[in-house]
């Protein structure tokens, strides 16, 4: 199977990344999950709504997101690997903590996943709202956030690598 050389992750909607995401964590290990075999997927959710969209019930499953497959697929083909279709960004909350922590690093120690989580339960976010850089509410699911990004990509990650930039 062939890699697209281009990051093809940035033409992809956060929802539809958050289903193929899904998708391939509810696949069997080492099965390639293609564009095609997600667009019988959302093909089969969107025809049986009730039953699936009650087990994916934080995703916004509709036809937009078949649109927007079926353009990938037209522009791509049906073979490509879909997990090259993740994201593999922050959200712009947790953005702002990774930025802060790479100003109080040394250029010479880019900071990793662990040691922004390391950062923010030290007190960082907390400071980060005292300063207006983050509302109340938007440090509430961070940690949440940071651990999903360590699970999924190891805690040796550069953060930087994450920055959302919008």
């Amino acid at each position: 199977m062939i890699r697209n050389p281009i990051d093809v992750a940035t033409r992809v909607s956060s929802n539809l990344s958050a289903l193929i995401e899904n998708r391939i964590n509810r696949s069997e290990p080492g099965q390639i999950i293609t564009l095609e075999d997600m667009r019988e997927f959302l093909a089969g959710l969107l025809s049986d709504a009730f039953t699936e969209t009650e087990q994916l019930h934080h995703f916004d499953v509709n036809e937009s997101l078949l649109d927007e497959l079926n353009a990938l697929i037209e522009e791509y083909g049906e073979t490509p690997a879909a997990i090259d279709f993740i994201q593999k960004v922050a959200s712009e909350p947790l953005s702002r903590v990774i930025e802060a922590t790479i100003i109080q690093r040394s250029p010479d120690s880019p900071p990793t996943l662990e040691s922004v989580r390391e950062a923010m339960t030290s007190g960082l976010t907390a400071r980060l709202v005292g300063e207006g850089a983050l509302e109340e509410d938007e440090d509430d699911n961070l940690i949440a956030e940071i651990d999903a990004l360590i699970s999924r990509y190891g805690s040796d990650a550069l953060a930087e690598e994450f920055i959302r930039y919008e």
